[in-house]
């Protein structure tokens, strides 16, 4: 009998024993992780609107890699340019409880009910290039100096064109981004800052009479719907004019009113492009401005937006305030959100290759 509660006392001393080994063992793997998170904050949920283009795509996988090199797990999904479905994706992040969110909207205004979800799961949240509208629960916005990104497209136009000069008339049609994304009405009426005047002096002239930004938006930002318009443009207004100049806001839409221009013989040597604007280096766009397409675009470094969206949310999450630079431009609708702008650079065919190149944006090989 001794014996026998002797033996007992040792399995319940060895089991004892094993059991704390292991959970001293787990306790410091969890502790590792623990401290990984705490110093990261955990997890993120990015959303991003599509991976139709091109530039969403780098912002997505630029802040993944910032973001898991300071020990976050990322939840980044993209909504293919639906509401409904970032709508939902975002409702599986919270729950999942994701500690903090990254959004890009494709409609700036369909994510109030959502965001308040969030609130409720005290959940932060950033807006990401694109301004969150209608929602009190947007803490900040990162995103670049959008009016002064449509001031650099017209200001490349008038410097071409000559317009301090005098020169003229010139033939111009106008296209903006997508009516429900905040930034088309900055963009625009950045670049009309500089147009209106030469419109008004006659120096510019819109053939079709299209001027306000609802008649000349393109919804989702689509290449083939601006392709459709440019169509009805020229069949309308030019079968005896030529189109001197195109402000287009977004490379994707630009592609798209080349290949309507091309159609109808422009970009021979009777018939030159006209100067067409876009926006964001995409390649594509670079390669069609080195094949004497497309005149311009304008370069916002995605790999810096990405940088300080991630340092946004590392300040939220250790209780910190974030670094801005403006607190009066962006008021949603219900608050001035507190931005930080970056700065976008002009790039054509003189200068594509210190922008973009020699910053180890694209290489050369990617330009062939």
């Amino acid at each position: 009998m001794k014996r026998t509660l002797t033996m007992i006392v040792l399995v319940v001393v060895m089991v004892w024993t094993a059991a704390c080994g292991n959970s001293g063992g787990g306790t410091e793997s969890s502790g590792g992780a623990g401290g990984s998170a705490e110093g990261s904050g955990g997890k993120v949920g990015i959303s991003m609107p599509t991976k139709s283009s091109e530039r969403w795509v780098s912002d997505g996988a630029n802040m993944q890699k910032e973001f898991e090199s300071l020990g976050y797990e990322v939840d980044l999904q993209y909504a293919e340019d639906v509401v409904e479905n970032q709508v939902s994706q975002i409702e599986n992040m919270i729950t999942k409880g994701v500690d903090v969110l990254v959004v890009a909207p494709i409609d700036g205004q369909a994510l109030t009910d959502v965001l308040d979800k969030a609130a409720l799961s005290e959940i932060p949240v950033i807006a990401y290039d694109r301004l969150i509208k209608q929602s009190e629960h947007v803490d900040y916005y990162a995103t670049f100096d959008n009016y002064k990104v449509g001031v650099l497209q017209a200001s490349y136009m008038e410097d071409k064109l000559g317009l301090k000069e005098g020169k003229g008339p010139f033939n111009i049609e106008l296209f903006a981004g997508s009516p429900d994304d905040n930034n088309t009405y900055f963009f625009y009426d950045g670049a009309m800052s500089v147009l209106q005047p030469y419109i008004d002096k006659g120096q510019l002239v819109v053939q079709s009479g299209q001027t306000d930004v609802e008649q000349v938006a393109t919804l989702r930002w689509d290449g083939a719907t601006a392709q459709a318009r440019m169509d009805n443009l020229i069949s309308a207004y030019y079968s005896s004019e030529k189109v001197d100049a195109v402000l287009s806001p977004y490379d994707g839409i630009s592609i798209g009113i080349i290949s309507s221009l091309k159609g109808v013989g422009y970009g021979s040597e009777s018939k030159p492009m006209p100067i067409i604007t876009g926006q964001d280096a995409e390649l594509a766009s670079i390669k069609s401005i080195m094949a004497g397409e497309q005149t311009m675009t304008v370069f916002k470094d995605t790999r810096e937006l990405a940088k300080k969206a991630v340092a946004m949310a590392d300040s939220l999450l250790k209780g910190e305030e974030a670094e801005v630079n403006d607190t009066e431009t962006y008021d949603n609708g219900v608050k001035v959100v507190p931005a930080y702008l970056l700065e976008p650079v002009s790039v054509d065919e003189d200068n594509y290759k210190e922008v973009l190149v020699e910053a180890g944006y694209y290489s050369e090989d990617q330009l062939k």
